[in-house]
């Protein structure tokens, strides 16, 4: 793999999403909208006057204060973000937008409220089901938060206004899609872990306040990438991984994969470039494009009766990224993934492709069972 060096910025911000530059982006008036989930559009909270940063806990040692109001046998990932919520780490959040993905996160935003009362939470219903009638529902959904945010906060959320915020977010996701590109080349110019810091980055500052870092590390991977080689002998030292799940926001996840020989070329959750860099439809009603966007690219095992889909979806990529293997984390105790992950085990495998599912807290914890569980995995690829 070539050496490209990163940005030491990114890797603070997922360390802190409270950071200076958040704190510089509050102080110059501008309210951050935290957030928790693919089916919130981000440039519906990324109008003049508001960023989004979709919502982490990264630092959680143990979720004492949330386990008193939440149940111990649920997701790890509502209850650390509650925790921190409690303790007072996420009193940079100016409001909070959440939609009714899971139980657990349902019950999450009924204890915020009664715990923290927050200035601004506003709970979207979401469908279960695409099509048609589920994005005219989905985009009157969007109207009232457009209508929320505006009367809360006092900004601009015409159609005009929302459309300028989707055209400078698709700039933004056109910048990672082009660095996510770079990683089909063999070797990659930069690691999975590194590549996963800079989207998490993404997620957690002012899009703005990263242009200039993320098209210095664009020019920068494309002078390091090589033409695209691929030969046995690479192919037996380099395994290309696909990384699949539902909320990895900590890029040790990603090194724990790669710290015994496998390369993470391509990341199908809810923190990855799959499908999460699509662009939206810069034209028309933007409560209908986001809604559209939103409910036909996000891959989540919530959408009832397309797991055929999904399942399409996640084989194409591993075409396109040359993948030699899935490595698929799931949450414990997540409901959805639960279901979605054996199935998916059994379909990847029916198809030939080797497959590793791996069970894990929110928190890091557990490195090493998870590096010897993916060394064997390896092995057993015969890498």
């Amino acid at each position: 793999m070539t050496g490209v060096v990163l940005d030491r910025l990114f890797g603070e911000l997922c360390d802190d999403p409270a950071h200076a530059v958040v704190t510089r982006a509050r102080e110059q008036g501008r309210r951050a909208i935290g957030y928790a989930c693919s089916f919130v559009p981000a440039p519906l909270l990324s109008v003049e006057g508001i960023f989004a940063q979709r919502l982490r806990a990264p630092g959680t040692c143990g979720t004492p204060l949330a386990d008193t109001y939440l149940s111990s046998v649920g997701c790890s990932y509502p209850r650390s973000v509650l925790e921190q919520a409690m303790d007072g780490r996420l009193d940079h959040i100016d409001g909070w937008v959440m939609v009714s993905s899971c139980d657990p996160m349902r019950r999450m935003v009924d204890n915020l409220r009664y715990l923290c009362d927050p200035r601004f939470c506003v709970m979207l219903d979401l469908p279960h089901k695409k099509g048609p009638h589920a994005e005219a529902w989905y985009a009157q959904e969007l109207r009232r938060l457009a209508q929320a945010l505006s009367k809360a906060f006092g900004v601009d959320t015409s159609d005009d206004a929302l459309r300028a915020s989707i055209r400078r977010h698709n700039a933004h996701l056109a910048t990672l899609r082009a660095l996510s590109e770079l990683r089909k080349k063999d070797p990659p110019p930069m690691s999975g872990a590194d590549f996963h810091r800079i989207v998490v980055a993404s997620f957690t500052a002012p899009e703005d306040s990263l242009r200039s870092r993320l098209d210095a590390m664009l020019a920068s991977m494309a002078e390091a990438s090589g033409p695209e080689k691929r030969t046995q002998e690479c192919k037996r030292a380099a395994p290309r991984l696909l990384v699949v799940g539902s909320c990895i926001d900590d890029p040790r996840h990603v090194e724990v994969v790669e710290s015994v020989g496998g390369v993470v070329v391509a990341d199908r959750h809810c923190f990855g470039c799959l499908p999460g860099l699509e662009p939206i439809a810069e034209d028309g009603d933007p409560a209908a494009a986001m809604a559209a966007h939103a409910l036909r690219t996000t891959q989540c095992p919530r959408m009832m009766g397309a797991f055929e889909e999904r399942v399409a979806y996640l084989m194409g990529q591993i075409r396109a990224w040359g993948a030699d293997g899935v490595v698929l984390e799931t949450m414990k105790f997540c409901d959805l993934w639960g279901v979605e992950g054996a199935a998916l085990v059994a379909a990847l495998r029916d198809a030939g492709v080797p497959v590793l599912r791996l069970e894990r807290e929110y928190a890091g914890g557990n490195e090493g069972q998870l590096r010897t569980r993916v060394q064997a995995f390896l092995e057993a690829m015969g890498r």
